[in-house]
């Protein structure tokens, strides 16, 4: 039962931190914090959508495995929160654009 919350666990935070690569610094110039190390942000925003696809997988092998080994009771919850999570992620990076527009406009 373990093995499926870390997978999809695993994929869920690592499409979020694929995804938050291009709002995260911002974010964070909003808030004063810059600076040249801002600049990691984009080796990351390189391979993000590999990343989220990677992370994709990994929580429907997570559904499949928990569906088949009859243990979809006990995580419906966890998976459904990776899910959402993972989902979040892909609604980050396709709408990209308007939310660095929204983030300037505050500045």
């Amino acid at each position: 039962m373990q093995k499926y919350l870390g997978l999809s666990c695993l994929g869920a935070m690592s499409a979020l931190g694929a995804a938050s690569c291009c709002v995260l610094p911002m974010a964070l110039m909003l808030l004063g914090l810059g600076g040249s190390w801002i600049a990691i942000f984009g080796r990351i925003a390189a391979i993000s959508y590999y990343v989220l696809a990677i992370s994709t997988v990994l929580v429907a092998v997570s559904w499949l495995m928990a569906r088949q080994r009859g243990t979809m009771a006990a995580l419906k919850w966890w998976l459904a929160g990776s899910t959402v999570m993972t989902g979040l992620a892909w609604v980050i990076v396709f709408r990209e654009a308007e939310i660095n527009a929204y983030l300037i406009l505050q500045m």
